[in-house]
């Protein structure tokens, strides 16, 4: 499809191995881990949409089939999409260097593990309007030992950057949410084909050139998903974001695919998503915010709290599933107990009977290259 004249294309950072989500992303590329039964980076992508964006680079290296096998070419899902490999990383400012020869214009650059509700309008009218060369999306946060911080002076132009400062040394709050807009003379100071990243070579050398290089503030919602439990925040937000959206009470906030079966004596206290033909016995309970993939079971006397299972995920009699997060064909056996925290990697099983402590990831014993 042709994108629209004069729209902005995008450049969405997902090269990334997903290390921090393992053991969820050992068979599953990051940007394709479930989020409300849909891959994650479909919700980005309709976020684009919204603000006139209709034509998309995926800058990519691993597991990079299963984009290509989901999305192919964007047409059905109303959005062109193209794709550049990477042999070997490079780091984010050098994926989109890789990518250079599809950006002849004014482009945005999201980092792939980001979910965000960004005005992406009002800042590239903020970008238009000061005649910036790079701009930076800004998020508030309490501390910012943890980041990236990006002091800002007046009109909003960056004065300094400072990775993962003590309290000491600065007073400003606003860190580097991963949204960039950027003007293609830019890409002419990244080296081609090595490691370059925005926040400590690009951004860093604007400032020291004098370029226009600005920030900006927004109080919008941001979560970084790289962590199985952001990943599992990030689904209860959304969650009960529809469920304010649709007006329901815990009793109504129940969506369910076709095929679904839930046994009369079960109990289901929204809100809840199911996917196609999931599977619910006598007797047991699932409250939310959880959310059951394609073809999930939880039978007869088991117990789901507030977690994500992941398509065909099985709970056996009288299990309790709580605050975790059970990838592709898990098995947690009967009576067994998983506590909050826990996360199972595709096709592990918890023994009958059996208690995981919070936090336990369990990994599959499959090598990661035969589960993609």
């Amino acid at each position: 499809m042709e994108a629209a004249v004069g729209a902005p294309k995008a450049v969405i950072l997902v090269g990334g191995e997903g290390t921090r989500l393992r053991p969820l992303t050992l068979g599953t590329h990051k940007s394709m881990v479930p989020v409300l039964n849909r891959p994650f980076l479909e919700h980005l992508l309709e976020h684009l949409k919204e603000h006139g964006i209709q034509e998309v680079v995926l800058a990519l290296r691993h597991l990079h089939h299963q984009l290509l096998d989901y999305f192919g070419d964007g047409s059905a899902f109303g959005i062109a999409l193209h794709y550049v490999v990477e042999d070997s990383p490079l780091g984010t400012a050098g994926a989109v260097k890789n990518a250079g020869h599809f950006l002849d214009d004014t482009c945005f650059v999201i980092n792939g593990d980001i979910y965000t509700d960004l005005d992406l309008t009002a800042m590239l009218e903020f970008h238009r309007q000061r005649g910036a060369m790079a701009t930076i999306a800004l998020t508030h946060v309490e501390d910012v030992s943890s980041y990236g911080v990006v002091e800002i002076g007046v009109g909003s132009r960056v004065r300094r950057f400072l990775e993962k400062p003590h309290p000491s040394q600065t007073s400003a709050q606003t860190i580097n949410a991963g949204t960039y807009i950027l003007e293609p003379q830019v890409l002419d100071l990244v080296p081609p084909g090595q490691p370059y990243m925005f926040e400590t070579g690009l951004f860093p050398a604007l400032l020291s050139a004098g370029w226009p290089l600005f920030g900006h503030p927004s109080s919008c919602y941001w979560i970084d998903i790289g962590t199985p439990q952001r990943y599992l925040s990030l689904n209860h937000h959304l969650l009960h974001l529809r469920q304010s959206a649709a007006g329901h009470s815990q009793s109504h906030s129940i969506w369910s695919d076709d095929g679904c079966y839930v046994h009369p004596t079960a109990q289901v206290v929204g809100p809840i998503l199911m996917g196609e033909g999931c599977r619910i016995g006598a007797g047991a309970r699932v409250e939310g915010p959880s959310i059951l993939g394609v073809g999930c079971s939880v039978e007869p006397g088991a117990r789901v709290v507030g977690s994500i299972l992941w398509a065909q995920a099985r709970v056996e009699a009288g299990a309790v599933v709580e605050k975790s997060v059970l990838a592709r064909g898990c098995c947690v056996g009967s009576r067994a107990h998983t506590t909050s925290g826990c996360v199972l990697g595709d096709e592990t099983s918890v023994p009958p009977g059996s208690r995981l402590e919070p936090g336990t990831l369990v990994w599959p014993e499959t090598p990661p290259e035969k589960l993609s």
